[in-house]
């Protein structure tokens, strides 16, 4: 049975040392359901689960902010069902802070593709069918279950991430594909401003202990993405997110966090939407991200890629068919302590699904290490 804290009251962060050479920072989120150590990694479960791992597992590894989406659990089980449940956390059984988006991602995602193909260029095809329409009013999609058109405004999905209870809520925002018009950029740029605007103006209404973070826009344009700063640093924002696309490969992506960065307020927590690769991780943080949320750990879990302090490690290979030890022989997940690459191997290849399960749990406990250590060398003066 899970027991959950004495809620704090209040959203608060705490900055216990910043770099000296650098904008990273070594923190504390306070939460009503916790503390969130930072920099820190956010791992994905979109429906409330991350995928191959009960919660209670990656409770157990130390995930300390977990993300959900609240598009996908509005169209099923529905909000109302989950709040009559008691919340979010107790309907998925989680004690520990929750993050849950507004659904905006899906107006980029299942238009045009996923961020991943966006960083690497292969973004930008148009699915107008996922997307009915987008207006001043908000988004209509398509449910992925039975066709019916859902809007989702500025106010609904508020309402929405009020029935979840989860401690950080983001405002519905529309990310565009890296390579369109600037008018495009500009009017969109402005909308999603405004529907922020209202979204703050909802949440204010009922904050019910819970946080808001602004969602930083502008694609790559690094003036767009100062005046974002300047607009959302003036409302009464509990942190920011940087949305919007970020680029078409890795040095678009640093530049365009190295131009956001700098002009948010010191004080408060930022977070990068989406990003979560060992890469962006350690590229990122020398320039003042305090969390980053990706599903990349869990889903190349999946494909049989282990996450090792020497890069990716791919169970598929035959050189690991005969290899009698751990992973990582100083790791101490329950993956390394109970079974060799041998094993892991064989089920890959059998098409078990227990391997999803052994990786996910390596590849989370891994992620959370990472975080350490990277939180350990900004406190040595490394970062």
């Amino acid at each position: 049975m899970i027991t959950y804290p004495v809620a704090q009251k209040s959203f608060q962060f705490e900055i216990l040392y910043q770099s000296k050479i650098s904008r990273a920072r070594v923190g504390k989120i306070h939460t009503p359901h916790g503390v969130i150590d930072t920099p820190n990694f956010v791992a994905v479960g979109t429906n409330g689960s991350l995928k191959a791992l009960a919660n209670h597992e990656h409770q157990a590894l130390n995930v300390q902010l977990m993300f959900c989406n609240t598009y996908h659990l509005m169209v099923q089980p529905g909000t109302a069902l989950i709040k009559k449940a008691g919340g979010l956390h107790k309907f998925i059984q989680r004690s520990l802070p929750i993050i849950t988006d507004s659904g905006g991602f899906q107006v980029f995602s299942l238009a045009y593709g996923q961020v991943a193909k966006e960083l690497k260029g292969q973004g930008g095809k148009k699915h107008p069918s996922s997307v009915v329409k987008v207006s001043e009013e908000g988004v209509i999609f398509r449910s992925y279950r039975d066709g019916t058109k859902i809007l989702l405004s500025p106010e609904s999905t508020v309402l929405a991430q009020k029935d979840l209870g989860s401690d950080i809520i983001i405002p519905l925002d529309e990310l565009l594909p890296y390579h369109v018009d600037d008018a495009m950029l500009k009017a969109s740029f402005a909308r999603t401003h405004r529907w922020e605007k209202r979204s703050l103006h909802a949440h204010l209404q009922q904050k019910q202990h819970q946080a808001m973070y602004a969602v930083v826009h502008g694609g790559t344009d690094l003036e767009l993405r100062h005046q974002s700063c300047g607009i959302l640093s003036n409302e009464p924002f509990d942190g920011f997110a940087i949305g919007g696309s970020l680029g078409c490969d890795h040095q678009q992506l640093i530049n365009t966090v190295a131009g956001t960065t700098s002009h948010l307020p010191s004080e408060a927590p930022v977070h990068l939407l989406g990003i979560g690769d060992v890469t962006s991780l350690e590229q990122c943080i020398p320039y003042g991200i305090d969390t980053f949320d990706s599903s990349y750990p869990t889903k190349v879990a999946r494909h049989g890629m282990l996450l090792t302090q020497n890069g990716p490690l791919k169970i598929s290979r035959q050189a690991h068919a005969r290899e009698f030890f751990a992973i990582e022989g100083d790791c101490l997940c329950k993956t390394c302590q109970h079974y060799t690459r041998a094993y892991l191997h064989h089920l890959f290849k059998a098409n078990e699904p227990t391997l999803a399960s052994l990786a996910s749990i390596h590849n989370v406990h891994f992620m959370m290490r990472k975080m350490e250590s990277l939180r350990a060398q900004i406190l040595c003066g490394l970062i």
